[in-house]
């Protein structure tokens, strides 16, 4: 058994509450499923955010959701280096797993698809 990193990252149009907390569960949501993990594999997360959003914080999404009451969480801001993506929500899922680095599935939704299109164009 490993604890191996699963990177995902979205976007939002708004920095509005329900906007942040729906892409931050539709981002988990694709995680888990695409390296079929649970809460109980899960060691913890860590959420960034871009300065720009400020509405709300990203973990109660994910803290709000059945079975992730006990999984750490820690959130924090990105480092602002100019230029970079706005509206931007990144997660680090740190997960217990039998799985090599190769068979992790990383994804990247919506305009996040831009940071890393190596990954993208092979898991969504």
């Amino acid at each position: 058994m490993f604890v191996r990193g699963i990177r995902g990252a979205t976007t939002v149009k708004n920095n509005e509450e329900k906007e942040i907390l729906a892409a931050t569960t539709e981002l988990l949501l694709h995680i888990i499923a695409e390296n079929q993990v649970v809460p109980d594999d899960i060691c913890s997360v860590f959420v960034t955010t871009t300065e720009d959003l400020t509405a709300t914080f990203p973990a109660r999404a994910i803290r709000l959701m059945n079975g992730w009451e006990l999984v750490p969480l820690m959130c924090s801001l990105e480092i602002p280096v100019k230029p970079s993506l706005p509206l931007c929500i990144r997660l680090m899922v740190h997960v217990n797993t039998t799985k090599t680095q190769k068979q992790i599935n990383h994804i990247y939704l919506n305009e996040a698809k831009i940071l890393r299109p190596d990954i993208v164009s092979k898991t969504n």
